[in-house]
């Protein structure tokens, strides 16, 4: 809390600084590094609140996804995006608590908003990983991942930091799974986070 604290101040400072000046486009360039901004921020506190956890390391990806995915959905409508989704009727058990994996589907679905204009198709696919797990399969019809792909930390693509889809990787692989990003067939960006089975 104190750390969401200190952090966030001097964002809302500058992003009311912003909004102060004269030159419109220079307000709408400062706006936008504001929200970039921002958007780092949550994904720093998300990642200290995960690691201040003794999460149960298992959910039902099936009930997880679902969820984060009808949330996202009410903003993909307000944009005119439209949303493929493909998900199982069954609960597929993944060794990831469901506060990580939410926080992890958060972050890849928010690169998608963050990261292609309105209007931008995005499919979700969450699928059986062979051997146990789960397979999340996100593409999108943008403008595609810059090379090399953002993967790592501290590594930027347009307007993105890398922060999230490190995060994502590194909930992968503590899973038993790995992350992979590249072009989608339709020649946007494409995300496939395999996680690993639950625990027994």
């Amino acid at each position: 809390a104190d750390l969401s604290h200190q952090l966030r101040t001097p964002v809302t400072a500058l992003r009311l600084e912003a909004e102060t000046l004269r030159d419109k486009d220079e307000a709408a360039r400062v706006g936008e590094a504001v929200d970039t901004l921002e958007r780092m921020v949550t994904q720093v506190i998300r990642e200290a609140r995960r690691l201040g956890r003794d999460d149960v390391a298992r959910c039902d990806a099936t009930e997880v996804i679902t969820d984060r995915v009808t949330f996202w959905s009410a903003l993909a409508e307000d944009q005119d995006r439209p949303v493929g989704l493909r998900l199982p009727g069954t609960p597929l058990p993944v060794g990831v608590s469901a506060q990580d994996l939410a926080a992890c589907a958060d972050l890849l679905l928010e690169n998608v908003f963050a990261n292609t204009p309105d209007g931008t198709p995005f499919t979700v696919e969450l699928a059986p990983r062979p051997g146990g797990g789960a397979l999340l399969v996100i593409t999108d019809e943008g403008p595609g991942f810059p090379y090399p792909v953002p993967v790592d930390r501290g590594i930027s693509g347009r307007s993105s930091t890398g922060l999230g889809l490190d995060i994502a990787r590194r909930t992968a692989e503590g899973s038993g799974g790995r992350l992979r990003a590249g072009p989608a067939p339709s020649g946007g960006a494409e995300i496939i986070l395999e996680l690993g089975p639950a625990p027994s």
